[in-house]
């Protein structure tokens, strides 16, 4: 076998491959074969015809088109791995020549990973919020805290701000009661924004045993999205009693002995969380400026179908979760559909960006991934997708999504040395020290993964 390669452009080539009869000996006796238990031919056991009579009776070109099927994969492969291309996707292949005891000819066009040159990265500089944990910052999370310990108790009055009602609804469109639009003992807490537009204006005011109606857009169900009639009725008011801040409360609500432990801790907390935002912003912005160093030409394919799996995953997974459509969800966006398609390309483009030069580092600084931090950044994983670490190994096993992975730690480890590298300084104008946040950087990456396609996971023949 003989192959050359053409570069049409920097992520597409064609490959010329030629094919000696004598090479396709494997594939044509497998084919007379495969067809020998298809047919049957009289005054002949089956799987015992003479490759003569099924020449005779079914024709030579049955047997080639056969042949050439199972064969092409192969020598397509083989093409593939003499010239060390890194291909992406599935190739488009023509046969152009076919002769009979001579030779095959045929070329395949296919996407390839573009040749990327990473350049100095230890010059990067950026800017992230600095880490301050003001007192004010303290009283909202312990008032926070406060608010999930509040009682309640009923009361002979109009409902107020705050006060949580107990309440039955029935909900109409176009006259019609919902099958689905009827409710009874909900419990609401008024102003919290938990349940419909505009039931906080119809229950002010109302004691048990009141009735008010007014309209609202349904946010789901089988009507979610249009207009209804809904009806409330009080059935009780109670109002919300909040705890006293003292050392009892820190007792009731902690495991501290004194509020100003409780508060101590919620200072620190307030830090981790805000360390860990600093460490996640600083690894984004350092990825941006990464990527405008970079020449990266995106595969036209790729790029295409990356976009069509984008609007396919939001319009029936994430939007359908939510009983929309892609027009009612642009509506409450505030967008034009024009608007919409330029962000996803250019989501899109930012993804596929990230993987290949985040890949290319991981080569250049021949990074490995060992079983630790794989089973680590399962963990992880697992943890995300609301399954248990068993369940969700499973699946990536059975899915043979193990690679990806793998892809996924090489990639955040990539970008831990471009961070590393960085100059990191606060809104103070202090240098922020980044170690130990690997963890972080890992879940930076796996977020951009999520949203670009692994080419590197497609088939490739």
């Amino acid at each position: 076998m003989k192959s050359a390669v053409e570069n049409l452009n920097p992520t597409r080539v064609r490959l010329t491959v030629e094919v000696p009869f004598e090479e396709l000996k494997d594939s044509l006796d497998a084919a007379y074969k495969k067809i020998n238990q298809q047919v049957t031919v009289k005054g002949f056991r089956k799987g015992k015809i003479p490759a003569r009579v099924i020449d005779q009776r079914f024709g030579r070109g049955a047997v080639l088109e056969e042949a050439v099927n199972d064969a092409l994969p192969k020598f397509y492969t083989e093409a593939v791995n003499e010239a060390e291309l890194n291909v992406l996707g599935q190739p488009e292949v023509d046969i152009t020549e076919l002769k009979d005891g001579e030779t095959l000819n045929f070329t395949a066009e296919v996407d390839v990973r573009p040749a990327i040159e990473i350049p100095d990265y230890s010059g990067i500089e950026v800017e992230v919020d600095a880490v301050e944990v003001t007192d004010e910052d303290i009283d909202k999370a312990v008032s926070d805290l406060r608010e999930r310990f509040a009682s309640t108790s009923p009361v002979e009055r109009a409902a107020e701000d705050g006060d949580v009602v107990t309440i039955d609804l029935e909900a109409k469109v176009d006259g019609e009661v919902l099958e689905d639009g009827i409710a009874s003992g909900v419990s609401y807490t008024i102003g919290s924004g938990e349940l419909l537009d505009g039931i906080d204006d119809a229950v002010k005011g109302l004691e048990a045993g009141g009735e008010a109606t007014f309209t609202s857009e349904l946010k789901g169900g089988s009507a979610a999205g249009k207009e209804a009639e809904v009806a409330v009725k009080v059935t009780q008011v109670a109002a919300r009693e909040l705890p006293e801040l003292d050392d009892d409360f820190a007792q009731l609500a902690s495991e501290f002995d004194t509020l100003d432990e409780l508060k101590a801790d919620s200072r620190k907390r307030l830090e981790n969380m805000k360390q860990y935002d600093q460490a996640t912003q600083a690894q984004e912005r350092v990825l941006e400026k990464l990527l405008e160093l970079v020449e990266v030409p995106v595969p036209e394919k790729l790029l295409e179908d990356e976009i069509n799996t984008r609007k396919h995953n939001l319009e029936h997974h994430q939007l359908g979760q939510m009983g929309l459509d892609l027009a009612k969800y642009l509506e409450i966006q505030g967008k034009t559909e024009e608007e919409f398609d330029a962000e996803t390309k250019e989501a899109a483009i930012k993804g596929i960006k990230t993987q290949f030069v985040l890949d290319e580092l991981v080569n250049k600084e021949k990074l490995n991934v060992n079983q630790e931090e794989l089973t680590e950044h399962l963990m992880r994983r697992a943890a995300s997708s609301g399954m248990s670490p068993d369940q969700f190994a499973q699946a990536v096993v059975e899915g043979g999504q193990v690679p990806m992975l793998v892809g996924e730690v090489a990639r955040g480890k990539a970008l831990a040395v471009v961070v590393e590298a960085a100059t990191v300084k606060d809104t103070n104008g202090e240098i922020v020290d980044l170690d130990d946040e690997e963890d972080e950087t890992a879940e930076t990456v796996e977020a951009a993964d999520a949203e670009a396609a692994d080419a590197e996971d497609k088939p490739e023949a």
